[in-house]
Parts: structure tokens; C-alpha cells; sequence
């Protein structure tokens, strides 16, 4: 921006400013017109009818959606819940067969065929998501009934004139104070009649219904004009202006939000709405509805969503009232008939207070009228890192590198807490979560980890929740005992991670904070092997020195296949097969001495196979080999870069530049900086140090 004289400064906030088109936006959002536009609009496009629970089915598809296979089995995966509207603030990770569940409650109440009679009740630990489906959803329909798409109507009373002030007031416009559907302004008798025209034709899905009727406010307001104009309807829908309705919770208008209070304090009021008592002196009796506050959260919700916060934490009697709302579409305001209501009623609850509702024999009624769906911790140790690399990234960590592997370590030590020990005695938990992870295990197939999962019934529903795990690793980044380190290092979190236990409200027992410690153990153990292995790439990542060890192998296996022998370049003389320089490659895979021959044929069968198609062949298609070669090189160059040396901080200028290459190469290729590789070096080079004593020894 320019910054040369206040004017010029203006004019480009101005011209910045005046890209924000809204005219459109507002014009759209707040049409008005009369109730016989509205009739022609429904008749064209029946979607502006729909009732809650088909808008919120329908906003959730308008996403699109994408679908892999897993186990044999086609998931669906809902792109609406990775928070497209906030750029993936409130994305939920790793819960799609949950999630699949929750769309097939919706797609079933849509279509009326039964659940739209239930409350939606999202059970599972601490920490699992649950309040974020909610929200998301919540926020979703706001932005759905912001569009063309997810456009709905209500309406309002008008006296332009004000000649009907013993009815509206001192107002000269009322707006339904439920925000009800204009089609409720039909008469019951008309209903079927109007609902054959704008259903004829209709192909969207949905045939139009007008279930219910008006808000008391509104009944009492439509039987005064019909007693003035003496029954004539016509005249009486002269009064009625529609408008368009934009959902909004800020503005409690079709999304609501109930959190339970101390028992002694919660009043059905605040779900029912309550008598106002500045309009009593107006309209002349507290049993006016015009004098009542249609305001509470069941009344408010009324077209769109209302979520209850810990809700078996409501008191009964407030139980009750959500079992009529579910049931019947019907609540009762204090003073005034049952009044219908048209919601998704959506409540999430943690385990304890899910196991109370489930030994409360006088809340049967409640529990028959429940679809649970289980949100349990991440088991998939990819889908568990995106949440923490969400909050703990280059974009929103400055000042601060975070060394690779840091958030993935404590996301394997979280998804460990929540595993159930296998039952096959040859399995491990480490491997179990591999398995889970989509890696290949010798002897296991896709079936076998299928019954892994069928057997262990409660898996993801106990363990360490993601918050402890976040606020460990902000611990780590915030904590002074790491000075001025412009770098914090798994060890650093796994260090806040095991100190956290102590004081972990939710870990009860000395037992289980010792089996946390054990599985952070073999963290620590895996961490070992993945820089190891790191760093052992990176000394062997000099491409021209494993091809030309490649070359030299497959000479070798050639002639060993063929029963050959190879000519020594150097000599000029035919040798046999080099079989040391093969063994010393295939025993870094684990090829043993009776499966060389196989290998080394598979490996022929393979080259011959690319021949044909007319491709040549190389290592890097074939990870096995790759792998091998790789191992090989390492342990040959090991010695000449002298790692062990940086143990005892004397290193030469020569070993000094080959270790400044492998750094680079962990800089560039593998995401470390200046600080950490240095640190991961070091940590190496003492693991090989303590192998190189152990060899002595």
C-alpha cells in the first residue's frame, strides 16, 4: 500500500473497502413481498419449504462428498465436516464411519421415516469431538440459510396504517416471534388442496407439508383480523408480509444452545420462553400471548438446530420436556397450549453420565426415545497428527521450529493409550497401531485387522484425549526450561507428556499412570529406530554410489541365476558370483540363507517382466531392494564419516564436512533446521557409540 501522504493512504483503503460488494447480499437477505409471492415461490422451488431436519441433510450434501474403501468396505467421507466455512477451523479428522452414521440419522428423519421423532445424542469421552460436530453443524445451517440454496421464509404482521392498535400494540409490524413457515397461514381446511398444486410436479425430493400450527402470539393475532374482517381470509392475509429468514446464534434466530446450570437454579423458562411483564400493563392480562417472551431456547431453535450442552446433566423434569419436543414436535410455554415446533434436536454427554441415564430405571422413556451415536478417540495415528498439526504449524508457531517427528510421536503415544492389548499373543500394540495406520504386516491381511477391531469393543472410548495432549506440546514450546532454543524436539514433549501424569485430574490410578509411562517408553524406542533410520538415508542418500552398487548387484544375481560368471573390470578375468557382496545386501532386508535363491529370482522375474513392457528397470520401484542397498551403503560410509567421533566433540575437518553434508540432506529432504539436525546427529551418533560398547563388551 502506498504510504507517501494521508490521501493517497485513503484512497486505497477506500478503493480495498469498495471491493466488498454487499448491496447484493443485504438486498437478497432481507426480501419482503407478499404471501401470494411466497405461494408462486414454493410452487417453483418446494426446497424453500423443507422442514429442519431435510435443510440440514441437504446443507451437509451440498459439500460433496468423496469415498475410499477400507476393509472391504466403501466409506464415505462428508467434506461439510472438515469446515469449509472456516478454512478447517473445526474440522473433524478420522471419524468418518461415525460421521456416516450420523448422515444416515439425517437422511433418515429427512425422509420421514422415523427419526426425526428421536433426539440426536452424540456419546463418548472427554475431548472427542463431539461439541465440535455440534458447532459445526450449528454454523452450517447459519451459512446454508445465507445462500440461494438454503434460502426460508417466515413472516410478519403489518398495520401500515395503524389502525389496529388493540391488536398489534403500539407496533405497526409484528414478526412471528417462532419465525413460523408461512405455509402454517392455511387453513387446515384448505391444506390439502393448496398441497396438491404445489406438489404436483414437484421432482426435488421432498413433497411439501404443513404440519402443525401457529406460534400463540401468531394464533391469537389471526383470529383477531378474522373476528374484524368477519371470517374473510383474504382480507385478513392483506396484513401478512413474508420475509426471508437468516439463521443466525448471535442473533438467536433458528439456532440455539442450552447449557445446564446448577439443579437448584435451572427454570423451564429458559427452554419455554417466559411471561413479560412490561406488556402486562399494555395488553391487560399475563395470559395474552402477545405479553409473553417466545424467547427461550426450544422457541428460538424453532426452524433450525438446538444443541444441548451435557445434556443428561438437565434436570428430569427438563427431561420430560425434551421428550415431548423430540416425540411430538410440541412444547408447552407456561400459560398457553402445547405449541408445535420444528427442530434437530442434538445433545452430546460424556460416559459417566451416559452409564447413570442407562441404570436410571425412570428414564426408560428417555432412553427409547435417544439414537446414540458413538464419537470415540482417533485410532488412526495419520488422522490424530492432523489435529495437533492444525494447531502447532509454521503458520501459526513463530519464532519456534517445531524437529519432524515431534507431533507425531505424541500422537502415537495418545492413539497407544486408547488401543485395547491384543489378544493374538505374536502382536504387539505398536504393531496393532501400524496396522490401524494402513501399514503392511507379514501374516496379516485386511480381514485379520478387521476382527482386531471387532474384538475390542470399547477401543477409542478411554485413553488420553487430544486437549491433554495440545496443551503438553504448547507446555513444551512456552517452557523456559528450554532456554532460548529456537527448536523443540520430541524429547522435550514426551518430557511434558510423562510429567503431566502426576497431575492428570482424569488418570485415577497409580496403575494406569504406570502403563502410560511404559507406552511412552516405547515411543521413545520407535522414535530411536525412525531417526536412525533417518540418518542412516542420509548418509547413504549419494544416488550415483547406491546405483553403482545396484549395478554391481544385479551382475552379480544375474550370474548366479544363469549360472554364470562375471568379468572383473579391474582384472579382465571371469569370476564366479560374488556371494558375500549378495548376502551382505539381502541380510539388511532379513533374507534368510534358505529364501536367497527365491529373492534373487523374484528379483530377475521382476527385471524381465519391465523388459517386455518396454520399461528399464530401477531400484527405486523396488522398496525392498531400495531399502537394502541403502542399509548397505550406510554401513560401509559409516566408518569413513566417523559419526561415533561427535560423541567425543573430536572431529577432524575432513569427517567435519562429510557430517556437514548429511545435514544438509536432513535440511533439505527431511524438514530439520540448523538446531535440530545437529541435536538428532548427536543422539545418533551415541546410539551407535552404546552398540559399538556393547560389541566390545
Amino acid at each position: 500500500m502506498a504510504t507517501n501522504g494521508n490521501a493517497t493512504e485513503k484512497g486505497d483503503w477506500k478503493k480495498i473497502l469498495g471491493e466488498l460488494n454487499t448491496k447484493q447480499d443485504f438486498k437478497s437477505a432481507h426480501w419482503e413481498g407478499s404471501f401470494w409471492d411466497y405461494l408462486d415461490m414454493v410452487k417453483q422451488n418446494p426446497l424453500i419449504a423443507r422442514n429442519a431436519f431435510q435443510r440440514v441433510y441437504d446443507m451437509i450434501l451440498s459439500y460433496g462428498t468423496s469415498s475410499y474403501t477400507e476393509y472391504k468396505k466403501t466409506i464415505l467421507h462428508y467434506k461439510f465436516f472438515e469446515d469449509p466455512i472456516e478454512n478447517g477451523r473445526d474440522g473433524v479428522f478420522g471419524l468418518d464411519v461415525p460421521l456416516m452414521k450420523l448422515v444416515h440419522f439425517f437422511k433418515s428423519a429427512a425422509l420421514g421415516y422415523g427419526t426425526e421423532k428421536r433426539v440426536l445424542l452424540l456419546h463418548g469421552p472427554v475431548g472427542s469431538a463431539k461439541s465440535t460436530i455440534a458447532r459445526v453443524l450449528k454454523k452450517g445451517l447459519e451459512q446454508y440459510s445465507r445462500t440461494d440454496a438454503g434460502a426460508l421464509y417466515t413472516f410478519k404482521w403489518v398495520d401500515p396504517e395503524g389502525k389496529f392498535a388493540e391488536i398489534l400494540g403500539s407496533q405497526k409490524e409484528q414478526i412471528s416471534p417462532m419465525h413460523e413457515d408461512p405455509l402454517k397461514l392455511v387453513p387446515e381446511e384448505m391444506r390439502g388442496q393448496i398441497l396438491e398444486e404445489i406438489n404436483r410436479g414437484n421432482k426435488v425430493g421432498y413433497k411439501v407439508n404443513i404440519k402443525g400450527d401457529l406460534d400463540p402470539a401468531s394464533r391469537f393475532i389471526y383470529k383477531e383480523f378474522m373476528r374484524r374482517y368477519e371470517g374473510d381470509w383474504q382480507k385478513m392475509i392483506s396484513h401478512i408480509r413474508v420475509q426471508r429468514l437468516v439463521l443466525s446464534e448471535k442473533d438467536r434466530i433458528g439456532i440455539g444452545t442450552f447449557q445446564p446450570k446448577d439443579e437448584k437454579n435451572q427454570d423451564s423458562t429458559e427452554l419455554t420462553g417466559d411471561i413479560n411483564y412490561r406488556k402486562i400493563a399494555e395488553y391487560g392480562s399475563d395470559s395474552d400471548p402477545r405479553a409473553f417472551n417466545f424467547d427461550g431456547e426450544f422457541n428460538i431453535a424453532n426452524r433450525g438446530i438446538v444443541e444441548f450442552i451435557e445434556v443428561l446433566k438437565l434436570d428430569v423434569a427438563f427431561l420430560y420436556d425434551l421428550l415431548t419436543a423430540s416425540q411430538e414436535h410440541k412444547i408447552k410455554p407456561k400459560k398457553f397450549a402445547q405449541t408445535d415446533i420444528d427442530e434437530v434436536i442434538i445433545g452430546h454427554t460424556n460416559e459417566p453420565e451416559f452409564k447413570k441415564l442407562q441404570n436410571n430405571e425412570f428414564m426408560e422413556a428417555l432412553r427409547d426415545r435417544t439414537v446414540k451415536i458413538d464419537v470415540p478417540y482417533i485410532t488412526k495415528l495419520k488422522e490424530e497428527t492432523k489435529i495437533y498439526e492444525k494447531d502447532f504449524n509454521a503458520g501459526r508457531i513463530r519464532g519456534k521450529h517445531i524437529a519432524p517427528h515431534t507431533i507425531s510421536v505424541a500422537a502415537m503415544w495418545a492413539i497407544l493409550t486408547r488401543l485395547e492389548q491384543p489378544k493374538k499373543a505374536n502382536l504387539s500394540l505398536l504393531q496393532k497401531l501400524k496396522l490401524y495406520d494402513g501399514k503392511t504386516l507379514t501374516g496379516y491381511t485386511e480381514d485379520n485387522v478387521k476382527e482386531l477391531r471387532k474384538e475390542a469393543v470399547r477401543e477409542g472410548l478411554e485413553g488420553i484425549s487430544p486437549r491433554y495432549v495440545q496443551d503438553k506440546i504448547s507446555n513444551a514450546l512456552v517452557n523456559d526450561k528450554n532456554g532460548e532454543m529456537g527448536c523443540v524436539n520430541p524429547f522435550m514433549v514426551m518430557n511434558e507428556l510423562e510429567g503431566g501424569l502426576k497431575h492428570h485430574a482424569l488418570v485415577g490410578s497409580d496403575d494406569k499412570r504406570r502403563e502410560y509411562r511404559e507406552l511412552l517408553a516405547i515411543v521413545k524406542q520407535e522414535y530411536e529406530d525412525i531417526v536412525k533410520n533417518e540418518v542412516q538415508r542420509a548418509i547413504s542418500a549419494d544416488e550415483d554410489a547406491i546405483t553403482k552398487l545396484c549395478a554391481n548387484y544385479i551382475d552379480n544375481v544375474k550370474a548366479f541365476t544363469q549360472r554364470e560368471k562375471v568379468r572383473n573390470k579391474y582384472t579382465g578375468l571371469d569370476e564366479e558370483p560374488d556371494e558375500r557382496l549378495m548376502r551382505s545386501i539381502e541380510e539388511k532386508i532379513d533374507i534368510p540363507e534358505s529364501r536367497k535363491d527365491d529373492f534373487r529370482r523374484e528379483i530377475m522375474n521382476y527385471i524381465g517382466a519391465l523388459a517386455i513392457e518396454g520399461r528399464t528397470f530401477d531400484y527405486k520401484t523396488n522398496e525392498r531392494l531400495h531399502k537394502a542397498l541403502e542399509l548397505k551403503l550406510f554401513e560401509d560410509q559409516k566408518d569413513t564419516i566417523k559419526l561415533t567421533s561427535l560423541v567425543s566433540n573430536v572431529v577432524d575437518r575432513q569427517t567435519q564436512e562429510k557430517i556437514d553434508v548429511v545435514k544438509s540432506r536432513l535440511i533439505k529432504n527431511y524438514g530439520y533446521c540448523e538446531i535440530c539436525s545437529t541435536d538428532v546427529l548427536n543422539f545418533v551418533a551415541s546410539i551407535f557409540a552404546r552398540g559399538d560398547v556393547k560389541k566390545r563388551q
